[in-house]
């Protein structure tokens, strides 16, 4: 396929053998319907009209001439602006299966030139490494005592967990003895959806998450929860009875709580618990955006801003000053406004300072958990600095901070949550239940419900990843009524319910062998092993080969 060809060359001239993606073209297939054309989220390819000149040989006489022949096809655009992201939406959307993009077998060298007007590098979706230590865990302890493999299949499982601080026995026994107040706590599924906001996801999306969450709780018997990230949500949603199956997260842009406090005299319900996020995994120590593209009229409605400007959360509360500070008052002031009776906990990224604020927490009789978001962590807008080169793993740091809670006899009193790169390569099941055995009461996971339950395009070879300028083909992080009318929520909540069925049959398969169906296997690191003995000494698990 032809490039096209500018009548200029200049520094930042390309041709597509350059570009990630290249758009393959059988001209032999095409009926130039243009449906192709009209799909592409970067207008990366477009229909032209040339005339093309064929010279005309004669060899047994001296006679010279041309012929021509008019071309009408596809070609595809070389610069950055409109370069092909690879989303496959021409291949859908072609009758003729003429069409489709290639990754390139070259070397890209677009991403040396991807630094416009001085900006870096940035994408939505998640960094490009295929690498996962959790893929490495393999679950080796096996009961012999019964038939693993009826076991699964014929007992009851109990497979829930706590959102909250747990008491010593002796110490609830007296305050309920005394009438006493006691940490609010909530029986939920380890998977949890994690934060993502009503503005960084459709509306389509949302709602049909929101869906899908009310089904497995109140059909299906799953406590399913999930997070909404900043910006709040829909108004009706926090007036309405699903409200218990919602995290309400507050963040630095304080997005979307004037809703909150405005509805909080007409609740049906409290929410399932507050988060407070103070860092994120995939871009720790950074703030959060959501670019002008994204921000409709609803959003601007929502967050009490003008509508089409850009919003930034500040790196950091610009009215808190230290994780001391935020123990006695952020989190304080969120179990005062529910009256001490929904769960507060923090959000955190991953890094060499999570043990100091988890030890913070433990001395806070407010605190009800913490959640640890390592380097492996989603994200819809992030430079790719910060994506690739700043963090921590969250294997070893959820690691770390539970053998100090056990060390303080606590492992059983704050719960740990994880969350970054869980099911980043499809194992959901077997990534969260090994975090869980490290020590997580449970997994909050992002892109891998995108990718389920709504077909995200995202890949680790930078395919899509336009999460952040509200372009996606899918209409799933997009604003535009013409791209997220694409999305059927009620497909949506029908893939969710599925994907946690699935999840709920795996847990079972897992649990099964190790002899565990009346609790979840936190902490049960004695199960686990791995085929790298630096990683196995680092976790402190067996070493197998």
């Amino acid at each position: 396929m032809v490039a096209t060809r500018s009548l200029s060359v200049n520094p930042r001239s390309l041709t597509y053998h350059d570009l990630p993606w290249i758009v393959q073209h059988r001209e032999d297939r095409c009926t130039l319907c243009g449906r192709c054309t009209s799909v592409c989220p970067t207008g990366a390819i477009y229909l032209t009209y040339r005339r093309q000149r064929l010279p005309k040989m004669a060899l047994n006489t001296s006679e010279r001439g041309n012929s021509f022949r008019t071309f009408v096809g596809i070609r595809q655009h070389t610069d950055l602006g409109h370069r092909c992201i690879g989303c496959g939406m021409c291949a859908m959307a072609c009758p003729n299966e003429a069409i489709g993009p290639q990754p390139n077998a070259n070397d890209e060298r677009a991403k040396f030139l991807d630094t416009e007007k001085g900006e870096p590098a940035k994408r939505g979706g998640r960094r490009n490494s295929r690498e996962s230590i959790l893929d490495q865990i393999i679950f080796n302890r096996i009961s012999m005592l019964t038939d693993p493999a009826l076991d699964a299949g014929r007992h009851e499982f109990y497979m829930n967990t706590l959102l909250g601080r747990v008491l010593p026995p002796e110490e609830y026994l007296r305050r309920q003895a005394a009438g006493e107040w006691i940490p609010p706590t909530r029986e939920i599924f380890p998977f949890i959806i994690g934060s993502m906001s009503f503005g960084a996801l459709s509306p389509n999306m949302w709602l049909g998450l929101l869906q899908g969450v009310a089904y497995l709780n109140e059909v299906m018997g799953i406590p399913v929860v999930m997070a909404t990230g900043e910006g709040g949500c829909p108004p009706w949603v926090l007036r309405s009875p699903f409200l218990k199956y919602i995290i309400l997260q507050i963040a630095s842009g304080y997005f979307g709580w004037d809703e909150i406090i405005r509805a909080l005299p007409e609740m049906q319900c409290d929410p399932a618990a507050i988060e407070i996020k103070y860092g994120q995994g995939a871009k720790p120590g950074d703030g959060g955006l959501l670019m002008w593209f994204k921000v409709s009229k609803l959003i601007a409605r929502l967050r009490g801003v003008p509508q089409g400007v850009d919003l930034p959360s500040p790196p950091v509360h610009q009215t808190l000053y230290s994780i001391e500070e935020s123990v006695m008052k952020m989190i304080q002031t969120m179990s005062t406004a529910w009256n001490f009776r929904v769960p507060v906990y923090p959000k955190i990224s991953g890094s060499t300072s999570a043990k100091s604020v988890l030890n913070n927490l433990v001395r806070n009789p407010y605190a009800s958990a913490l959640l640890i978001d390592g380097i492996d962590g989603g994200t819809g807008a992030a430079y790719n600095v910060s994506m690739d080169a700043t963090g921590h793993h969250i294997a070893s740091n959820l690691r770390e901070c539970y053998l100090d809670l056990a060390a303080q006899g606590k492992q059983n009193e704050i719960p740990l949550f994880a969350a970054g790169g869980v099911g980043k390569n499809g194992n959901v099941t077997q990534n969260g239940m090994a975090l869980i055995m490290l020590g997580a009461s449970g997994v909050h996971m992002g892109k891998y419900i995108m990718q389920a339950a709504a077909g995200c395009l995202g890949s680790e070879r930078n395919r899509c990843n336009v999460c952040n300028i509200g372009i996606c083909p899918k209409g799933i992080t997009s604003q535009d009524p013409k791209l997220y009318r694409r999305l059927d929520p009620d497909t949506v909540a029908q893939r969710v319910v599925d994907t946690f069925m699935a999840i709920d049959t795996e847990m079972k398969k897992i649990m099964a062998p190790l002899g565990r169906s009346q609790s979840l296997p936190i902490g049960m690191s004695d199960a686990i092993g791995i085929a790298d003995a630096a990683a196995a000494e680092r976790l402190k698990i067996r070493y197998i080969c």
